[in-house]
């Protein structure tokens, strides 16, 4: 059982930046792929970054050029580093962990509660 705590939520103007964290704990699990993922207005969970056991960071399109994601060397933490927020981007934000398949995200089927990003224009 993986429990997932995320925090670094808040409110943000258009243009504006936040540093989202997540740490990972639990047993049955070592240091794997972990990923970032969003839901906006009641739409299903969308994938939002990926990063690699050995930190190598992967970005849906809409991230690219204004996230970044990175992680502790060896330790399932990461973070979500967001800038030049628009309104677009206000949702609740949640890590998981899970693994690569032929190179695509499979994520885990453990959620923690999120953490919330408000943008305002």
């Amino acid at each position: 059982q993986v429990q997932l705590v995320e925090s670094g939520g808040g409110s943000a103007q258009t243009g504006g930046s936040l540093t989202l964290s997540c740490t990972a704990s639990g047993s049955g699990f070592s240091v794997d792929p972990m990923a970032w993922y969003r839901q906006i207005s009641g739409n299903e969970r969308e994938l939002v970054a990926t990063v690699t056991v050995r930190g190598f960071p992967g970005y849906v399109d809409f991230a690219k050029g204004r996230f970044t994601i990175s992680r502790e060397n060896g330790k399932n933490s990461i973070r979500l580093q967001m800038t030049d927020l628009n309104p677009g981007d206000t949702g609740i934000y949640y890590c998981n962990v899970g693994r690569f398949q032929a190179g695509r995200y499979i994520h885990g089927d453990s959620w923690g509660q999120g953490t919330r990003v408000t943008v305002s224009s």
